[in-house]
């Protein structure tokens, strides 16, 4: 069981967001958080879907790598972007830009693709889960309530699906609904104990 692999083992979160900090306490695991530290979130537009979120992912455990200073320590990032009509949303800078992303969702598909990178001073492993999500058609006053209501701009795709606007936009979802949430937990306790494991 993970729980017992982990007593020999400090685990690391490099992480901010409140959703990935509550999404891992529910597995019951012990984690320690890292301090801020700044991460440039430019990519290649030669990049596409996943390739984006596992780069980021990747670039965070380089920023973080300073954390792995002894073998038995384990750190964990993730970047979490929205994928709609071949583009990628990231975080809204603004207001405005919150509403613009909440219309290109509107009526459609996208995927919400999480990358996640597992390392230690000794290896690393990378892996995402991708998760597809279907809109119906919002009104302009509805975008407007929420972003207005909810301020959604530290989120990907600008929402979030536990907010207001999950209950009212959803029509359908297929994969890992805690994926949108933050953090696909399932996977990542898969991923982990395989990663330990392999130790």
């Amino acid at each position: 069981m993970l729980l017992e692999k982990l007593k020999n083992y400090n685990l690391y979160l490099a992480s901010q967001s409140t959703r990935r900090l509550e999404l891992l306490k529910k597995l019951d695991i012990d984690f320690l958080i890292t301090a801020k530290a700044y991460v440039d979130e430019t990519f290649s537009t030669a990049l596409n879907r996943e390739e984006i979120a596992l780069y980021l992912s990747d670039k965070k455990a380089d920023v973080y790598k300073d954390v792995l200073e002894t073998p038995d320590r384990i750190l964990i990032t993730a970047d979490t972007i929205v994928w709609v009509d071949n583009k990628v949303l990231g975080k809204p800078k603004d207001r405005e830009e919150a509403i613009d992303m909440l219309n290109k969702l509107s009526s459609k598909k996208h995927s919400v693709i999480t990358g996640i990178t597992i390392s230690n001073n000794k290896k690393r492993h990378s892996f995402c889960c991708i998760t597809d999500v279907w809109f119906k058609r919002l009104s302009m006053n509805e975008i407007e309530y929420y972003v207005d209501n909810y301020k959604p701009f530290d989120k990907a795709g600008a929402y979030g699906i536990q907010e207001w606007i999950g209950y009212i936009a959803v029509e359908k979802i297929e994969g890992s609904y805690f994926n949108v949430v933050g953090l696909p937990v399932q996977k990542l306790y898969a991923e982990l104990e395989k990663f330990i494991d392999s130790l």
